[in-house]
């Protein structure tokens, strides 16, 4: 059993990597935007652009979702998508209670180790950047074999 679970780990990952990361550019979208219910806290509104830190947090999940959805930059995405959750969790939230379901601060703290997790797993099955290696690699082999062929006269 350990074996076929074992087996299947790379496409669980892929698929929790692409709904974490579809959940988080849904939160972004709806900031900038105003769809999907809009910002929270706004009645279906949107963030002032360039307001500090709520406009610059909704572009890092719209961007950093994005990209996590598609496994592209998968990690360095995590990297900054975690870190702007543990900001959101340790000075929006933190401050008006100790615990996560005191303070509403749950879902920061579930998309900031989610991400955190992402960030030393890598994007699993179905990422971009699996795509992007694999042809690399395989256009250096090639060209690598080519250079070592003898050029006849």
């Amino acid at each position: 059993m350990s074996g076929r679970l074992n087996s299947a780990q790379p496409y669980a990952l892929g698929l929790f990597r692409i709904v974490v990361g579809l959940l988080f550019a849904c939160h972004g979208a709806a900031s900038l935007f105003g769809v999907l219910g809009g910002a929270a806290g706004t009645e279906g509104g949107t963030v002032d652009a360039g307001t500090w830190p709520n406009w610059y947090a909704a572009v890092i999940q719209l961007v950093a979702g994005i990209l996590i959805l598609l496994g592209l930059g998968t990690r360095a995405a995590a990297l900054i998508a975690s870190g702007s959750m543990a900001y959101a969790y340790f000075k929006v939230h933190q401050p008006g209670a100790l615990w996560p379901m005191e303070n509403g601060g749950e879902a920061s703290a579930m998309f900031c180790w989610a991400f955190l997790l992402l960030v030393f797993t890598g994007s699993g099955a179905f990422g971009l950047d699996r795509l992007l290696t694999r042809r690399t690699t395989g256009e250096e082999r090639s060209g690598t074999a080519a250079d070592r062929t003898p050029v006849s006269a």
